[in-house]
């Protein structure tokens, strides 16, 4: 393998987004294949023994096993790095792998985590339940409150987690502020930002320092395959994730390496094409008389608008609303659709609404669900690339149906 004809770093770093996102991290080998190779191998055979002894000691370029680093593997993490501005980058099996060996890489027993309240489910089980287990101490703030980060640190306080815009309340949380919080007390930021992809949002561009992806959503973003990414800096990646990847293995298989490989060349534009929906339906939703309220960083009405527009580029893909009902009528709702698929996945080519109560945050108490504004009414949609006037004419036949308009 050797890497493409002018893929140093100073020059794919001058590229613009676009051809980043097609060209970056690309290796090639002696057969000059257009399309990055996939190599499904979990091994290395080496020349002779004294090379294998010098590439497990560092001393050699090349790989050792495919649990450590794979090439289709590093060439997404490449390329992830390259688009997300991050020294370096590690890929994943799933999302949740990639947030939770991101977590467990810089905490230890006696540490402190501080961390938005609003979360996917499984991120707020990771803080709130399985962190403890292991004697790390975890508190939950309304993200949305610069005062509550403040009051929440203690001396012993090394990490701060947050989702921006949270799922699936699409809270926004003021970014240069919590980086600039945790900084001055010797902590680090973990950011999963998958809701805003780093199409519209670059966490480290305000201090973060690590950023965290479920790639099965905008990346992928076609409903193939898992994946998960974390980008950090070389430090924080050769002292604290490496290790905890190398002896625990939530490693990303090649042929889903290469799927999101793929993914990427057209995610910038998939992304702002779903924008573009995205804000058409949730501009029609507003309109539309009988929902409680409808939710989307876009829409002036949105509470934090000005700080989202200050930290993303566009409002996003997704949005929530609530049906007045409760959950008989939101259920009512959902099972009218005939276009918008029933799905718990987001950032897919597919428009998908979920009830969270029931499912992504079903593990979740109810008392914890309703502080955070998680309702059984509330209802998450993740717009896709069909023609918008077909998923809004959807939404108004289920709502009517549902007996929440007409």
């Amino acid at each position: 393998m050797k890497r493409q004809t002018g893929q140093d770093k100073d020059r794919t770093s001058r590229w613009r987004l676009e051809t980043q996102l097609v060209r970056g991290g690309t290796w090639r080998s002696e057969l000059g294949e257009t399309s990055e190779a996939m190599f499904m191998t979990s091994g290395y055979s080496y020349d002779c023994a004294e090379d294998v002894a010098a590439r497990f000691a560092g001393e050699q370029e090349g790989y050792t096993y495919s649990r450590l680093r794979n090439p289709t593997a590093a060439m997404f993490e490449d390329r992830m790095a390259l688009i997300e501005g991050a020294e370096a980058a590690r890929s994943t099996a799933t999302g949740m792998a990639a947030i939770s060996a991101a977590m467990m890489s810089i905490v230890k027993a006696g540490d402190h985590v501080v961390s938005s309240r609003a979360l996917f489910g499984s991120c707020r089980w990771l803080v709130e339940t399985q962190l403890p287990r292991f004697g790390v101490e975890c508190t939950l703030v309304d993200g949305r409150d610069n005062e509550a980060w403040k009051a929440a640190v203690r001396p012993n306080t090394t990490a701060f987690f947050l989702e921006t815009p949270a799922n699936p309340t699409l809270d926004v949380v003021d970014l240069q502020f919590v980086c600039d919080l945790a900084h001055e007390n010797g902590a680090l930021v973990v950011v999963d930002n998958v809701f805003a992809s780093p199409i519209l949002q670059k966490p480290m561009e305000y201090g973060a320092d690590i950023v965290a992806y479920s790639a099965t959503k905008h990346i992928d973003g076609q409903g193939r395959v898992l994946g998960g990414c974390i980008l950090t800096s070389n430090k924080i990646l050769e002292e604290q994730v490496l290790p905890f990847i190398r002896n625990t293995g939530p490693n990303i298989s090649p042929f889903n390496a290469w799927v999101l490989l793929k993914g990427l060349e057209t995610l910038d534009m998939r992304v702002h094409k779903t924008c573009d929906n995205a804000e058409k339906v949730a501009g029609a939703l507003s309109d539309m008389k009988g929902f409680d309220w409808v939710r989307y960083p876009g829409l002036k009405s949105f509470d934090q608008h000005d700080l989202a527009m200050k930290q993303m580029s566009r409002g996003g893909t997704i949005l929530a609303l609530q049906v007045p009902g409760g959950r008989e009528q939101a259920f009512n709702f959902l099972n009218n659709l005939e276009i918008i698929d029933i799905s718990n996945n987001i950032g897919d080519s597919k428009s998908l609404m979920t009830h969270p109560a029931s499912t992504t945050h079903a593990s979740v108490a109810e008392e914890s669900r309703l502080e955070v504004g998680i309702t059984e009414g509330m209802l998450r949609l993740s717009v896709g690339l069909e023609h918008p006037d077909d998923v809004i004419e959807d939404l108004q036949q289920a709502a009517e149906k549902a007996g929440i308009t007409g």
